[in-house]
């Protein structure tokens, strides 16, 4: 009912607020046996974590999880791991202007309405601070996909405000803060240095693959792969809009050219993303998210207050002025949890399936 677990096979249970002493997850259901320590886990929240440049929020946390059960002598044992972060650079006092009124773009408002009550510090349980124990649970997730199936994660950034970021290579992605797939990032460090001297803010895309994904993951309508990743992504704090393949571009696609074609040496294309009815191809999974801008930002705002009079809202405090800047290893954390979801399911209905044919996803575009 309170919405603040994923999964079931593979569950999460995410717990914590913004300027609460810890944040963090317990993860239910994790196979037993995998080699399982802090060290596979940190490398993914050191990606993620804040004040690793100029151009995101300057709040100082080193983000370091402790694995507090479910692991014994270096091994998962199959019951619940829990795993925590504590905060330990909150600044509570610079929200206390906003304890009476409501940031336009932000949940303040419906927090309140849904719960009578709302905690202002960092924005409390609506804060993106609480993607970090997602980041963590997909750290196990994945690390578990590329043993047992060689299921490999990857994500880049596509655009950044206005700015069409192209597609030069994987291997630029670790050396810029942006994890843009080009060599260099000038245009978009004078970009966002512009943004921030106006005190405001961005939205990005981003684009999120898993490769080596067998084929036949997914269930044929409700529970179907893409509409499980879609699910998952929009859980992602700011994102606004999810593409599976090619996404919107579909519409003015024709079918001879949306539809991929299919020869013996593999698929001609991957227009579907790697999902065709809810069920997955064998090919890449492709996965594009639009992230809204920040909501916390300096500029003065027009807003009310709790007793709906008028007010003007400016944010103090340290935020990032393009929250899609660190989305990259959120995206992949949460495209990890819905796999391993579905590899999982798929072991346990149907592990005794051998397909009729070979699966075709070489040759994919």
């Amino acid at each position: 009912m309170s919405g603040n677990t994923f999964g079931t096979l593979f569950a999460v249970t995410n717990f914590g607020e913004s300027h609460g002493p810890a944040i963090g997850c317990v993860i239910d259901g994790c196979p037993p046996g995998m080699e399982l320590s802090e060290a596979d886990i940190q490398p993914d929240l050191d990606r993620r974590r804040p004040g690793t440049s100029r151009h995101v929020t300057q709040r100082r946390e080193p983000d370091q999880v402790e694995i507090l059960s479910g692991v014994y002598e270096g091994r998962t044992t199959g019951t619940p791991i829990c795993l925590l972060i504590r905060n330990t650079d909150q600044r509570s006092k610079d929200y206390g202007d906003i304890l009476a009124s409501f940031r336009p773009g932000h949940a303040d408002y419906t927090y309140l309405q849904k719960y009578g009550l709302r905690d202002p510090r960092g924005g409390g349980r609506s804060s993106a601070r609480l993607t970090a124990p997602m980041v963590a649970a997909g750290a196990v997730a994945r690390k578990w996909l590329a043993q047992a199936h060689g299921i490999a994660l990857r994500g880049c950034m596509q655009q950044l405000g206005e700015i069409d970021i192209p597609f030069e290579s994987w291997a630029h992605v670790p050396e810029n803060p942006f994890f843009a797939p080009v060599a260099d990032v000038s245009h978009l460090e004078a970009y966002m240095d512009s943004l921030r001297k106006a005190g405001d803010s961005c939205g990005a895309r981003i684009r999120v693959t898993a490769s080596g994904v067998p084929a036949g993951l997914g269930e044929p309508l409700f529970d179907k792969l893409d509409a499980d990743i879609a699910w998952a992504m929009m859980g992602i704090n700011a994102v606004k809009g999810v593409e599976i393949g090619a996404g919107f571009k579909s519409i003015t696609q024709r079918g001879t050219t949306h539809g991929d074609a299919m020869s013996p040496e593999g698929f001609r294309s991957n227009n579907a993303g790697g999902v065709l009815g809810g069920i997955s191809t064998g090919q890449d999974l492709e996965v594009s998210i639009a992230i809204k801008p920040t909501s916390s930002i300096l500029s003065p705002r027009e807003s009310i207050d709790v007793r709906g009079a008028p007010v003007e809202v400016v944010t103090k405090g340290r935020h990032d002025p393009c929250v899609g800047i660190r989305a990259t290893p959120i995206a992949e954390a949460m495209l990890a949890l819905v796999v391993i979801e579905h590899v999982l399911r798929q072991r346990a209905q149907n592990a005794d399936v051998r397909p009729p044919l070979a699966p075709i996803a070489a040759g994919q575009a």
